[in-house]
């Protein structure tokens, strides 16, 4: 096997020892460069490997973790598309941290930065996880590695309002990861395996049959219903944006255009890996997902309007924007998948250049979020203000930008009558 095949386990394994490593460095700066380092390593392991398997034919593998053979060992699966979300998280990972490097610098005590970017690769880690697991329990246990992570990077400014609105977080996240594990277990107690691949063997074969329908259909609404409360989709919406309107820059534009997503590519494999696509149908759950992306869409945009406070209005764009990729999995066809899968792509460029920008708009403003301070910020920061009108008429959809294109793919899919 070439040594490029090992790329998604070193670039988890990484991340958590470079997370070890930044507590031992007093000087911050340390912490960054090394941080850096490691995202960059981990784009160009992605790339490589994103490279080799379309050379490949685009065929996918499995990864061995440990000495223990299937079904008792871990796994990680990795096929085009997990590396090239690995490759687009890397990315954005270090464009949101160095442009929001001055404020971190600013927000964070300076004898705890290095704790902050212990915390960012141990978010990095659990998200590269969620992204390769091919095992259901590892994704729980990534999951909460995650929410320790995000919560620790939510109340990095010390102050009573980030420290607050990163209990509520917790809390709400707890409760999504319980209901998660519930879920896991009831799986586990009818099928007797965590591994994607015998999972779905099983359930399939317990479908079939008509055995165990009402624990199948309780462990499958469990675990979205946890992994729902995660992406924040209506009507969980309420706590984004206390928590990114409170965080640092870098922390807003990660949460939000990196770490949401993560949860949604979670669903998007237990559907297509754990159940199937007619099993998922069989239990409706398109047409929920589908009802409420609508709702998301819609209220995530009315409430985004009435903001006066530029980070609240850019945290329930994000609730918006989850209702779009609700919708478009919602749809219950591959087309509505990929579109899906897109919008996550372009959503993660944009709402992070979107929070990077809006943290230079504020910092030339005084550190008023209040729009009615922010007026000529653009004329003060030129460079952050293009950047901001760029990523805004993208989210908007405005023709020849990211968000349209991937927003035009979802149309698209909902006209395509499934086969």
């Amino acid at each position: 096997m070439s040594l490029v095949y090992n790329v998604p386990f070193v670039s988890i394994f990484l991340s958590i020892l470079i997370a070890v490593l930044c507590t031992l460095f007093k000087n911050g700066r340390n912490a960054q460069r090394l941080t850096f380092a490691l995202w960059i390593g981990v784009a160009v392991g992605s790339a490589m490997l994103l490279s080799t398997l379309m050379f490949n034919g685009g065929t996918s593998f499995t990864y061995a973790a440990g000495h223990y053979p299937a079904p008792w060992g871990n796994e990680l699966r990795a096929g085009p598309l997990e590396a090239l979300f690995a490759l687009v998280y890397s990315i954005v990972m270090l464009l949101s941290l160095s442009g929001g490097a001055e404020h971190t610098f600013e927000d964070v005590v300076e004898e705890k930065v290095s704790l902050y970017y212990t915390v960012m690769n141990l978010l990095f880690a659990g998200m590269l996880a969620l992204i390769y697991t091919n095992d259901i329990f590892t994704s729980y246990v990534f999951i909460e590695i995650s929410t320790i992570a995000a919560c620790s990077i939510i109340m990095a400014k010390g102050e009573g309002e980030s420290l607050l609105e990163s209990m509520r977080y917790l809390i709400m996240y707890l409760i999504g990861s319980t209901m998660f594990l519930f879920g896991v277990v009831i799986l586990y107690s009818i099928t007797g395996h965590l591994l994607m691949e015998f999972l779905q063997k099983e359930i399939v074969a317990l479908w079939m049959s008509g055995e165990y329908q009402l624990p199948l259909a309780a462990s499958l609404a469990l675990m979205l219903i946890g992994l729902c409360i995660k992406t924040a989709i209506f009507p969980f919406h309420s706590i984004l944006p206390g928590a990114h309107g409170s965080a640092t820059t870098a922390s807003s534009a990660v949460l939000s255009g990196l770490l949401l997503e993560s949860y949604v590519i979670l669903i998007i494999k237990i559907f297509y890996r754990v159940f199937t696509p007619e099993i998922i149908a069989s239990y409706h759950v398109y047409d929920i997902m589908f009802a409420f992306g609508i709702i998301a869409m819609l209220l995530g945009s009315y409430y985004a309007l009435k903001e006066d406070d530029i980070k609240r209005m850019l945290a329930y764009s994000s609730a918006a924007q989850m209702g779009y990729i609700f919708v478009a999995i919602g749809i219950g066809t591959n087309a509505g998948a990929v579109a899906a899968c897109l919008h996550i792509i372009t959503h993660a460029f944009t709402k992070a250049m979107l929070f990077t920008t809006s943290g230079a708009l504020i910092g030339v403003s005084g550190h008023s979020r209040d729009f009615y301070d922010l007026r000529g910020a653009a004329h003060r920061d030129r460079l952050a203000g293009i950047g901001f009108t760029i990523g805004a008429i993208s989210m908007i959809g405005v023709p020849l930008l990211a968000c349209f294109v991937s927003k035009l793919y979802i149309a698209i899919a909902s006209l395509i009558y499934p086969p």
